[in-house]
């Protein structure tokens, strides 16, 4: 297929293009070029009529079987239930509505989310109501984007049904269960007039510091960053997948994208299939290798959980040379997961460089930055003082106040990322300021926030550096992405310091709340490492530094004292900061965004409301 078919009267859903080769997209300088008329489900057709009953998705059920129940859904199926399902909606819907899809992991999921864009319709993938302790964003979610009909299965539909009774009578969608429409209304499918530049779905950010907002992607936002994550990951068009990541999260939505736009495959796990058994991911990893290079992403505490559980049974032989790349991204990287993953993996073969530490947001559709796929992941180390200063200086390993931060790489191709200082102005590398993000992956705004789509997405840089410039390419009047991230470049590569909202500042000091989470964790073997969480709250004199710690397993009858004197004593060595209280909570109880983030904002309530005062 050549661009010319691409830009073909194609366009509009009258007919479906098949797939395309890398260069349909890139031009001979580099620039990714999504042809107009080109949308996120443009190839479901092609791929339909190249693979036909070849498996499109995979979904491994360990429900009822814990050596798991492959459940497939062919390129022929895929095709037709997109059809019908879209037929469905067709019926009761009108193009642009909103379409949630509350369904559980798995085939049923894929399905619903494309026949609602392919329907016309804008797709909001969420999650069932069955997912614990998340009731209440979910509703606030549906309360934003008014949906007109919710998308479930026959399995999950009286749970779904028993939730939308608890909103309001005037705000309760149409329920539909997928598995439940009939083939036969493919036929009365009628193809939507659609535009590149349309809203394909809604991404809702985790809301770790704020009201979950749905970022608005459009399909050239989705064909961008696809495209994008291929070429800095120098991967193939058609490379295979593994995935447990939560459907409705960004980094796990992206991943089924890679078949609908490349063909081939992916296979699926339930999230919870891969906490109680670590290893169900290796071996599937290594069972999709076996035929072709493979990708699979997840976010850094996989990596640590799978060296501690993951590995294969005795005397059962993997082999992980053609995984080729597992992006680590999502929360803060840390070298030591990675360190104990690659030795935990070495002898079955996995490559020193398939970790590869990411960096990305919801906002950005997905990826914003990742290391070169030659490359191995690498740390630095900065001084703690400097750094909360906002100067990156960096230090040797084994120094006082040394921090640790692993790098994030450069930015992927046709995506820009700069330093921005509070007015604007680009920051010159080894100055700490905010990240700020330009480039045709970025979403077009906020649902229904005008304002503050404007704020965020509307910056435009004052000014820029004469030599060394990170915006060389884009237009002066271009607008960026305000990420609400704080980051600094050195050498070149980017490193991400933590989040502005969450920056502790007491007595005129800045402190990282990640860098003071590590200390508490590294203090006790009664914390529980990678489950704390640093905040300020107003005292007496000016704010006043908060830990709330889980307890590691074994430590529930421990006594609090000597814990908290050994935290205390660390945190004021390495921070010169004093701990004002800390609570000692057991596992599972500091909130956590539907991503598994810490949310400290929501921690900071809880406290605040005397919630961890037992």
């Amino acid at each position: 297929m050549g661009r010319e078919a691409l830009n073909s009267d194609t366009v509009r859903g009258s007919v479906e293009p098949s797939r395309g080769s890398i260069e349909d997209y890139v031009l001979a300088d580099g620039t990714i070029v999504v042809p107009d008329g080109v949308m996120m489900t443009s190839f479901l057709e092609g791929n339909r009529a190249a693979f036909g009953d070849a498996p499109a998705y995979r979904f491994v059920d360990y429900s009822s079987d814990s050596d798991g129940q492959i459940i497939e859904l062919s390129w022929n199926s895929l095709w037709s239930q997109v059809r019908s399902i879209g037929a469905r909606l067709q019926q009761v819907t009108s193009p642009g509505d909103r379409v949630a899809i509350l369904a559980p992991q798995g085939v049923d999921y894929v399905s619903a989310f494309f026949a609602a864009v392919h329907a016309g319709n804008i797709a909001v993938p969420l999650f069932a109501p069955s997912l614990a302790g998340h009731a209440e964003r979910l509703a606030a979610v549906l309360a934003d984007a008014k949906p007109t009909v919710v998308l479930t299965t026959t399995a999950a539909s009286e749970s779904v049904r028993s939730f939308l009774r608890t909103l309001p009578a005037d705000e309760r969608p149409r329920m539909i269960a997928v598995d439940a429409v009939p083939d036969s209304l493919a036929a009365m499918f009628t193809a939507a007039a659609r535009d590149t530049d349309d809203i394909a779905y809604l991404q809702y950010t985790s809301g770790s510091t704020r009201t979950p907002a749905g970022v608005e992607i459009t399909h050239r936002n989705v064909c961008t960053n696809v495209m994008q994550m291929i070429l800095a990951g120098d991967l193939e068009m058609g490379i295979r997948g593994v995935s447990w990541l939560p459907l409705y999260h960004d980094m796990g939505l992206i991943m089924i994208m890679f078949p609908a736009l490349c063909g081939n495959h992916i296979t699926l796990m339930d999230p919870m299939a891969f906490v109680r058994r670590p290893y169900r991911w290796i071996k599937r990893l290594a069972e999709e290798s076996a035929t072709g290079p493979t990708l699979a992403a997840a976010p850094n505490f996989a990596f640590e959980l799978c060296a501690q559980r993951g590995l294969p049974p005795k005397g059962e032989s993997i082999d992980l040379s053609n995984v080729v790349t597992l992006l680590n991204g999502s929360e803060p990287v840390t070298m030591s997961s990675i360190e104990e993953f690659n030795a935990a993996f070495a002898p079955y073969g996995l490559p020193a460089t398939t970790v590869k530490p990411s960096y990305g947001m919801a906002e950005a559709t997905l990826s914003v930055a990742s290391i070169a796929p030659d490359e191995t992941a690498r740390v630095i180390h900065l001084d703690r003082d400097q750094l909360n200063a906002g100067h990156a200086v960096v230090v040797d390993a084994d120094a006082e106040g040394a921090v640790a931060h692993v790098s994030c790489g450069r930015a992927i191709p046709n995506q820009w990322v700069v330093i921005a200082g509070a007015d604007g102005d680009e920051m010159a590398d080894c100055h700490v300021g905010e990240i700020w993000l330009h480039g045709n992956n970025i979403g077009r705004g906020y649902f229904g926030r005008p304002d503050e789509s404007q704020r965020v997405f509307g910056n435009k840089l004052q000014t820029r550096l004469e030599a060394g410039s990170h915006a060389e390419g884009v237009p002066d009047n271009g607008l960026w992405l305000a990420t609400g991230d704080l980051g600094v470049y050195v050498n070149g590569e980017l490193y991400v310091t933590g989040r502005i909202k969450d920056l502790i500042i007491i007595d005129g000091r800045n402190h990282y709340p990640t860098d003071i989470e590590t200390t508490v964790s590294e203090a006790s073997r009664a914390v529980r490492s990678g489950y704390v969480a640093a905040f300020s709250v107003p005292g007496g004199h000016g704010e006043e530094l908060v830990v709330v710690a889980e307890r590691a397993a074994g430590a529930g009858r421990a006594e609090p004292g000597p814990i908290v004197d050994a935290v205390r004593a660390a945190v004021s060595r390495h921070h010169q900061v004093r701990v004002a209280g800390m609570r000692m909570v057991a596992a599972g109880v500091i909130p956590r965004t539907t991503s598994g983030k810490l949310a400290r904002n929501a921690c900071r309530t809880e406290y605040l409301a005397g919630r961890f005062d037992r």
